[in-house]
């Protein structure tokens, strides 16, 4: 049977393939025999645990055994249990590593330079309602002129719906308007067309107080009560915003340009052996280049944080790092929830057994660059370097607070599959090379390979391949029309 021992403090090891009971194999200088049948992804113990005795994988505890343990037995949630609590202190110890080399050789890509400086790695004309109740309205319209500007010269003409906009109060109708505005000045768009209905809470001259300044050949306004014919008139309108936007041409762009969201869901047993850690050599290679990237899921932080929060940059960034923590535990116990009730079932079924495990391997995305800002929800980067950024992990809200944020890419980990997509280009990287050859209709990128293949290889041609989407290179989740936005709530709806 093949293993791989992740850590020399592990006292398990993630089979890379199936066993059944009774199949013997050296690991480490010492030999492990199976118990039982136990699935690929999933863990086998290496030595005898007892009760109580702490689990370890990645060289940190992921739970603790429920029963003694004994060697070549499978380790999963019928005999491990979470050590996570509620909220906790935490000091301040700096383990900021600022020699991460660059290998950028003048690396550039093609996109499009906006007047406010920022660069898109698309010109697409976005259609933003106000408020779901022209929901419809907005899709009549994007499908009306995507027939008449088939040939226009920008990539492509798309909508996005929503829930929100009216019968919310304080921080939730700030946080709707927050998003939408985020995207209305989003640097993928070339052009944008807001529509509202007249009578929403976020009526459209509330909404362009948030929006900010904003230039009226890019972003043009509709309300639907006020014209006999809201498609019609949305028509002309984007035609106008079409010849705005075409105006934009492909340019070289340093890849220092880039902001990248990082993410993960459907996450499996080879999620923190391959996907994530590809996405972190990526991040920390564009860090060093002088780019962004940006990592969210704050509940799939609980358990790794400490390696974050000692990865800031100095004292503010971690106090704002561990009111990160905090406020997303205290937002689970304010509705009754436990902070730790985590994995998914398809998680489980993927071999992850606690959300220290889930969170060990998630936080890999961010490689080992320190952190240099925390943002809100709904917040924008502004800083250099790797941030954190306030988001739930469910998939859909936190792949659109990422676009939200300023990301023009997101690089998005699974293990289990899924044909998501979101406001910016979504890259699926499949954690295992099954998933990349069973889903090849949704997987961009097989992270599989790093069981097999050098781990410079993979790595080159995976930032070679980013930058080839943000040149242009459409993803999966683009050409299956994948694209969709979902708002965080937390209050009363009238």
């Amino acid at each position: 049977m093949k293993l791989i021992h992740i850590h020399d403090r592990d006292n398990v090891a993630v089979l890379l393939e199936p066993i059944v009971k009774g199949q013997t194999a050296e690991i480490s200088g010492q030999m492990v025999t199976a118990t039982e049948d136990i699935d690929k992804g999933h863990k086998i113990a290496l030595t005898a645990i007892a009760k109580g005795e702490n689990i370890i994988k990645y060289g940190f505890p992921i739970g603790h055994a429920t029963v003694d343990i004994a060697a070549g037995q499978w380790v999963h949630t019928h005999v491990i249990a979470t050590n996570l609590g509620d909220i906790l202190e935490y000091q301040y110890q700096p383990d900021v590593k600022q020699d991460i080399p660059a290998v950028c050789a003048g690396k550039t890509f093609p996109g499009y330079r906006r007047p406010d400086g920022r660069v898109g790695t698309r010109n697409e004309v976005w259609i933003i309602p106000t408020v779901s109740c022209v929901n419809r309205n907005i899709q009549l319209i994007a499908k009306a002129v995507t027939a008449r500007y088939a040939d226009a010269a920008i990539d492509g003409i798309y909508e996005f719906t929503h829930p929100y906009g009216c019968s919310q109060m304080g921080e939730d109708q700030l946080t709707t308007q927050t998003i939408l505005a985020n995207l209305v000045n989003h640097p993928n768009a070339g052009a944008v067309l807001v529509v509202g209905l007249g009578c929403e809470n976020n009526h459209i001259a509330e909404f362009q107080k948030i929006i900010g300044k904003w230039d009226p050949e890019r972003v043009k306004f509709l309300v639907a009560q006020e014209v006999e014919d809201e498609i019609e008139a949305g028509v002309e309108l984007i035609g106008e915003l079409i010849t705005y936007a075409s105006s934009f041409k492909r340019e070289e762009c340093p890849v220092a340009e880039l902001v990248v969201g990082l993410k993960c869901g459907g996450s499996d047993g080879f999620s923190g052996i391959t996907g994530n850690p590809l996405v972190g050599y990526f991040s920390d290679r564009l860090i060093a280049c002088g780019g962004s990237s940006v990592l969210t899921e704050v509940p799939e932080m609980f358990g790794a944080e400490t390696i974050l929060m000692n990865r800031a940059t100095g004292q503010d960034v971690f106090d704002k790092t561990v009111d990160l923590i905090n406020g997303f535990k205290h937002y689970f116990t304010s509705h009754n929830q436990v902070v730790y009730d985590n994995p998914s079932p398809g998680n489980k079924k993927g071999g992850i057994s606690t959300l220290e495990e889930k969170s060990l391997g998630c936080t890999q995305k961010g490689g080992v660059s320190p952190v240099v800002d925390v943002l809100p929800y709904a917040g924008t980067v502004s800083q250099k370097g790797l941030n954190l950024l306030s988001g739930p992990g469910n998939d859909m809200v936190a792949c659109t607070v990422l676009a939200a944020a300023g990301c023009q890419i997101i690089l998005f980990t699974t293990g289990r599959g899924t044909p998501l997509g979101t406001a910016a280009p979504c890259i699926k990287v499949a954690t295992n090379s099954d998933l990349f050859a069973h889903k090849a209709n949704w997987m961009d990128f097989d992270a599989g390979r790093l069981l097999v293949e050098p781990r410079a290889k993979v790595v080159d041609e995976f930032f070679d391949y980013v930058l080839a989407v943000a040149s242009g290179q459409r993803t999966k989740s683009e050409e299956m029309g994948f694209r969709e936005i979902a708002i965080f709530k937390n209050g009363v709806t009238l």
